[in-house]
């Protein structure tokens, strides 16, 4: 394994490589179909090497690459069911894997970082890594007075190589278009490179997850291992043992699915009103189900910080939509910027595009699946001559909380899970439960 790609020859040479191998995939195919073969098992055959070059060569140039393409990972449930087995073990691998830095780059950090006496601050230190991501990866040690902590290790040169994926990654809308067609990567990537400099600050990291771990300290659900030390690229903080959602969605029985899709979801819609946050990079990866049936969250480097919790007006649109006042609920996302003055909004297309995000709050119980979630997709897909998507506007206060939601139903889609979702929303989120009557007053 070699060090994070730095030099932009390097990365751009990867990157460039991507359409190159589309294209030439592509022309095969064409052969193929020539010499017989159906279109459809062609285009399998197309996507399935095209996800495979993708997401290898995402993991390996790490940083802005692999932080994408943990993006693109949560909306695999989207995908329809002919060609999502294809993706799924190495979008999964992209969830909580990645190369490993050699041994002798993670001593380099830990020297810079804590000084060349370093290994006093450790009974023991495993050089092996236990997981890697995006921007760092993670070694199990003990701490010097017998703790088990994890230590969290940014990739020297991460925040550069980060601001130069993004400009190579932003000419290859067709690549990824191909895998999840209809997705709108500039809005992605923009979203994405706007939260890079908050998860390169560990110390603000550490702010967020002390602040989490005092809240739910002994709480009945959640767990969050609390931060022994930090500086600005070594994080460490108590282990937590448990077994990763990733497996669960992938070999958890249906009860373990249901707990783990409630806890989630109870997790996300509290935390504003507890904390003053909100967890804004919810992939599965970031979570853990413990022996004692305790939800296990990890990885605060994007949080959304809401010292008011969620938006009254929030909860009071979702209630409104769900009985089915389209007008009103047009004109509360007019007030909030959703929609601007000059804009006309088509309400069927409106109301297409809001129900994956509104429609499990209006019963009782709800199923999430990946079938509901591509047929969502596909009601959305085929009003896009009205262009809904286009048209709305996201405020700047709502973009994490709507990159919560939408990665969190696709989560939940993948888990399968079935609870009173419904619940934790009239619990949590202000305005959904309120009198109807005042309306008026809150929107005008």
């Amino acid at each position: 394994m070699s060090d994070l790609p730095r030099r932009a020859v390097t990365r751009s040479a990867k990157l460039a490589a991507l359409p190159l191998g589309f294209a030439g995939r592509t022309a095969l195919g064409l052969g193929k179909r020539l010499g017989g073969k159906s279109a459809e098992i062609v285009a399998q055959e197309v996507q399935q090497r095209t996800a495979e070059q993708v997401f290898k060569v995402l993991g390996e140039l790490k940083g802005g690459a692999m932080k994408l393409g943990q993006a693109l990972s949560i909306f695999e449930a989207a995908l329809p069911q002919e060609i999502a087995g294809p993706y799924r073990a190495t979008l999964t691998k992209l969830q909580d894997a990645a190369p490993p830095l050699p041994t002798s780059t993670v001593h380099t950090v830990l020297t810079e970082q804590l000084g060349d006496n370093w290994r006093q601050h450790f009974l023991s230190f495993d050089d092996r890594p236990t997981a890697a991501a995006s921007i760092g990866q993670v070694h199990r040690a003990v701490w010097h007075d017998g703790r088990d902590v994890a230590v969290k290790i940014q990739y020297p040169g991460a925040g550069k190589a980060l601001l130069g994926d993004f400009a190579q990654l932003a000419r290859l809308g067709k690549v990824f278009g191909s895998l999840l067609p209809g997705l709108d990567m500039k809005a992605v990537l923009s979203e994405l490179r706007e939260r890079i400099a908050e998860e390169l600050d560990y110390l603000r990291e550490a702010e967020a997850q002390h602040a989490f771990a005092l809240e739910f300290d002994g709480d009945p659900d959640f767990h969050v291992p609390d931060v022994v030390a930090a500086n600005e690229m070594v994080l460490v903080s108590e282990w937590m043992d448990g077994t990763p959602l990733s497996r669960i969605i992938a070999e958890g029985t249906k009860e373990q699915r249901d707990r783990a899709g409630l806890l989630f979801v109870r997790f996300l819609f509290c935390s504003p009103a507890r904390v003053g946050m909100l967890h804004a990079d919810p992939h599965p990866g970031n979570f853990r189900m413990l022996d004692n049936g305790k939800l296990g969250v990890l990885d605060f480097g994007a949080v959304n910080r809401l010292p008011d919790g969620y938006p009254k007006s929030f909860g009071q649109l979702t209630r409104i939509f769900n009985q089915g006042d389209m007008e009103t609920v047009m004109r509360g996302l007019r007030k909030e910027g959703f929609i601007r003055e000059d804009i006309q909004i088509d309400p069927d297309a409106l109301r297409a595009f809001l129900a994956p995000y509104v429609e499990p709050t209006a019963v009782e119980e709800f199923t999430f699946s990946r079938e509901w979630l591509q047929a969502q997709v596909a009601s959305v897909t085929d009003l896009r001559p009205t262009n809904v998507v286009r048209q709305l506007n996201l405020p700047t206060s709502y973009v994490l909380i709507h990159r919560v939601h939408a990665a969190g139903v696709g989560v939940l889609c993948q888990l399968g899970a079935t609870a009173r979702f419904r619940d934790e929303v009239i619990r949590w989120v202000p305005g959904f439960a309120d009198d109807p009557d005042d309306e008026a007053l809150a929107i005008g």
